[in-house]
């Protein structure tokens, strides 16, 4: 709390801009992630648990990939999904800040309401390379392959980083709505439907009828197959049937959609209090 206050000039507070507090916040997220060593090693140990059980336990069942491996077609998709993962630890965070008391003091302070939330939101994102990069290690580790170009690799990287920015506003209003870390938490797995009902760990082709409608049209997949297309090159264009160009544009119209919803939802749900 005191980075933040410390940051802002001590002659003309009340002109403190959007881009100074959001700076000093972010800083705070940051450097509180980098002192509390249980959330580096906890999500990296979650991260890698849950990707060998993938791999390993069900990897073998799991058939109809259309001609790639199925460790190349998981783990674009579980690096994709493993931006929520990180979200519902926003959602809590930012519950536990309510709880402590946190928010008021930086409702107090003379900077731009949602300067706490885009701050935190910043923080998260750049935490997020950390976590990111662990998932694609142990990608490698167990077997996955670039098979695309390594400019297109390092722009799914990107694109990972852009769908953590947006799903942090949806978690970020579900802390602010849910008040406390518990219902915070509980909150947050509603959004995890999302993961299942879509292309990122089966082809949406094996799934029945009704279902395929809902995975087909919702932006986990869009979000994943732009992932696997751009890491997995041609052999996922023929799977998918279209060009990665195709769903790298979709993905990134539902960033847009999720960001221009969700961030003024939970920038008027921290004014309202």
């Amino acid at each position: 709390m005191s980075t933040v206050v410390e940051t802002i000039p001590r002659s003309g507070r009340q002109s403190t801009g959007l881009w100074t507090s959001t700076a000093a916040i972010a800083r705070r997220g940051i450097l509180k992630f980098l002192r509390t060593p249980q959330l580096v090693v906890l999500g990296t140990i979650q991260g890698a648990m849950f990707l060998l059980i993938f791999r390993y336990v069900f990897g073998g069942a799991i058939q109809g990939t259309g001609g790639i491996d199925y460790v190349d077609f998981l783990v674009p998709g579980f690096v994709t999904t493993s931006v929520l993962f990180a979200g519902m630890g926003a959602a809590t965070a930012i519950a536990e800040d309510l709880e402590q008391g946190v928010v008021d003091r930086m409702r107090s302070l003379p900077i731009p309401r949602s300067a706490v939330l885009t701050g935190r939101a910043v923080a998260d994102t750049v935490v997020l390379v950390w976590s990111l990069a662990i998932t694609i290690a142990i990608g490698f580790l167990v077997g996955f392959r670039i098979n695309g170009s390594v400019s297109d690799a390092l722009l799914a990287f990107g694109l990972c980083l852009v769908f953590g920015f947006a799903f942090e506003w949806v978690f970020l209003y579900l802390g602010l709505t849910a008040r406390t870390a518990q219902a915070a938490q509980g909150m947050a797995l509603l959004v995890f439907p999302l993961t299942f009902v879509s292309s990122a760990y089966v082809p949406v082709a094996t799934m029945p009828g009704w279902m395929q409608v809902v995975a087909d049209h919702q932006p986990i997949t869009y979000m994943v197959d732009a992932v696997r297309s751009l890491t997995q090159g041609e052999a996922a264009e023929v799977l998918l049937g279209h060009p990665a160009s195709y769903d790298v544009g979709r993905s990134l119209l539902w960033t847009v959609a999720i960001v221009a919803v969700f961030a003024p939802l939970a920038v008027a749900r921290y004014r309202k209090g």
